[in-house]
């Protein structure tokens, strides 16, 4: 049985979420189900390999012993033991995805690409989390990071994904308007005519502002101008920030943070295409691996033993319908609890 920082802004950001967010979902769309395979000793069929009620037994017995992992499948172990079948379905399908493709993916790749998606993060507090909000373990993840790589790289070598210099600049432009990183100031005073003043200031004199906004400390001002992507702009605010050029400021009453804000732009900058290509290539090379997946599908017979469930989505789930939600973005819980 085979056992399965860039500084780019908001797109690195997205990658590290979506890779995340498909670290233990797979992303991919084994199908339903199919056949008539049915012997009992057989969890599911993946093409002609299979992975048997004692293998599974075996694997969920070993994430058990894991007391996180135990409290987490705690008066679900049915559940639980679909969230482990589906793991193994996954590792199989994959399994046959690079050998079809003729692709490799070395350890030392995958453990740059996990701590790319990390972006700082403290693993072991990633790990840690996992396992006890989501009933998973670093050997899954690591599994899982290996899969999405096996679908890129077979996407490359099948010529599924647009890597030429004009898919990759077309793509660019698609997304460069939501890329803009604002280096922002943001000062509540608490009258139109401080605001005025705090303005003319600002404009005159950026280095100050530190000490401006000391003067007016509070909730909703920042101590210090800070880099903001778009996404991260409150919505009141979107609107002028876009509107004030470089070096420019605004002034805009606010009754609910307890006057007048007074922002000031002092720089925008947009990151460009030489800087992004690596992740751009990465997303056009991911989106094309996954649809690569779903074609390989229905080239399997994929089959769940029915006491198990079905596959739907790439997911055992009861034959009621219900899928089971593996991960959710776990970088930004950790980076929470972790304060990062």
């Amino acid at each position: 049985m085979r056992q399965g920082s860039h500084p780019c802004g908001t797109l690195a950001r997205v990658l590290r979420r979506r890779v995340l967010a498909v670290l233990l979902v797979g992303a991919a769309g084994v199908g339903s189900l199919a056949g008539c395979r049915t012997d009992p000793d057989v969890a599911a069929y993946v093409g002609e390999e299979q992975v048997t009620v004692a293998e599974l037994d075996e694997a969920v017995d070993a994430r058990l012993a894991d007391p996180a992992i135990a409290a987490y499948a705690a008066g679900n172990e049915v559940g639980y033991t679909r969230q482990v079948l589906s793991l193994q379905v996954g590792a199989e399908l994959h399994e046959e995805v690079a050998q079809r493709w003729d692709v490799e993916v070395p350890d030392a790749d995958v453990r740059e690409r996990i701590t790319e998606l990390l972006g700082g993060a403290d693993p072991e507090v990633v790990f840690a989390q996992v396992a006890q909000q989501q009933g998973v373990t670093e050997v899954d993840v690591v599994q899982n990071v290996r899969q999405q790589m096996i679908r890129e790289r077979a996407a490359v070598a099948a010529g599924l994904a647009e890597l030429s210099e004009a898919a990759l600049r077309e793509r660019y432009e698609e997304v460069r308007a939501g890329l803009a990183q604002v280096e922002l100031g943001l000062v509540t005073v608490p009258d139109q005519a401080t605001a005025d003043a705090v303005l003319a200031q600002l404009t005159a004199d950026p280095a100050g502002y530190p000490a401006l906004a000391a003067q007016y400390a509070g909730p909703n001002t920042l101590p210090q101008i800070e880099p903001r992507a778009p996404a991260d702009l409150p919505e009141v605010l979107a609107g002028p920030i876009a509107d004030t050029p470089a070096g420019q400021g605004f002034t805009l009453p606010l009754p609910e943070a307890g006057g007048v804000v007074v922002g000031f732009v002092r720089d925008v900058a947009v990151p460009t295409f030489e800087e992004l290509r690596p992740q751009l290539a990465q997303v056009a090379a991911a989106e094309a691996g996954i649809e690569l997946v779903t074609e390989l599908r229905e080239d399997l017979d994929l089959v769940v033993n029915p006491r198990f469930g079905v596959l739907e989505e790439g997911q055992v789930v009861p034959a009621d319908g219900g899928v089971v939600q593996l991960l959710e973005d776990a970088r930004e819980d950790a980076a929470g609890v972790a304060g990062d």
